[in-house]
């Protein structure tokens, strides 16, 4: 497996990491014989980073992780989140007060089984708590031994280079693919002149880049993409068409849409390190595969012209105010 290091100063870790969030039931109902078994093959292959946070499921994605890597530590660069605070009536509140920092880092260190977390991330911004008391409560437990690197997700460039300047930010991860290409511009420029790396979840669109979703109605009832403005009636046919040349693409090279869409992630920057999520072995190794892909000039300017930033119908989420904080 290709390497790729997260940061200018952080671990080396595969050029395509795990997104395991959808192991816990997001995309449908949960299977986690198979999850685990999905986890212990992308060790097999070479995949290192395993990514989780303790909203998934809550608390249980962590915990199905933990299980899947006892006895394999040494095997993993494990990331993890915190910051949505689950609440007892089932909604959740972002939250970045110093004590919950330690109080949340110490839970998911027991839910996953381990004496430490490689890449501790705030998963949303507190905009009524200041990024440098959050990030300095995050910088105690890496003098305490329990988190090796820091990391943001979903943070604007301001807010990263306040955290970077309370102690150094290895990675922003942030949702980056053909279809999101909002890090692009200052974002992605000022990761780059910090020496940040770029951890882009969804790097397949949560499956639109696949080419198999074509109807709302294919989707499990409890499936959350029921929800995103993108995958609604109407905006999901409309975006149907930015497929086009994703697809004539993979029929000329002989592999997958998919494997498309991740090649031209991994084409954009050495410091770019997507995590596609898979509960299935089987689209785990297409994924791995993609890293063997080389897009040629021309391919990649054809994606850049069809699927410009914003081309996607319809916004991220229904309500985008967590995001670009």
């Amino acid at each position: 497996m290709k390497t790729r290091r997260i940061g200018r100063n952080g671990p080396e870790v595969s050029a395509i990491g795990l997104g395991c969030m959808g192991m816990s039931g997001f995309y449908g109902a949960a299977d986690e014989q198979e999850a685990i078994a999905t986890i212990h093959r992308a060790l097999e292959l070479g995949v290192t980073l395993l990514d989780t946070a303790d909203i998934y499921g809550p608390f249980t994605n962590e915990e199905l992780v933990g299980k899947a890597i006892k006895g394999r530590r040494e095997q993993v660069v494990l990331a993890t989140k915190f910051g949505n605070e689950p609440l007892p009536d089932g909604t959740s509140r972002i939250n970045g007060r110093p004590e919950y920092v330690r109080k949340a880092c110490d839970a998911s260190l027991k839910r996953l089984g381990v004496d430490y977390i490689d890449l501790y991330y705030q998963h949303r911004v507190d905009l009524e708590v200041p990024v440098e008391e959050t990030v300095g409560a995050m910088a105690e437990l890496v003098k305490a031994g329990k988190v090796r690197y820091l990391g943001l997700s979903e943070a604007a460039a301001k807010t990263v280079r306040r955290a970077h300047a309370v102690h150094p930010i290895a990675a922003l991860q942030s949702e980056y693919s053909l279809w999101t290409r909002d890090p692009e511009g200052e974002i992605l420029d000022t990761l780059r002149e910090l020496g940040i790396a770029l951890v882009p979840f969804s790097p397949l669109g949560r499956g639109f880049l696949t080419g198999n979703l074509k109807e709302t109605s294919q989707m499990d009832p409890n499936d959350n993409r029921r929800k995103f403005p993108r995958f609604q009636e109407g905006n999901l046919q409309k975006n149907q068409a930015l497929l086009k040349p994703v697809v004539e693409i993979a029929q000329e090279l002989g592999v997958t849409p998919a494997q498309v869409a991740l090649a031209w992630v991994l084409a954009q920057g050495e410091d770019i390190i997507p995590i596609p999520g898979t509960k299935r072995r089987e689209y785990l190794e297409l994924n791995v595969a993609a890293v063997e892909i080389a897009l040629s000039a021309e391919q990649l300017a054809r994606l850049n012209e069809a699927l410009p930033k914003g081309a996607a119908a319809g916004p991220r989420y229904a309500d985008m105010t967590t995001v670009n904080r």
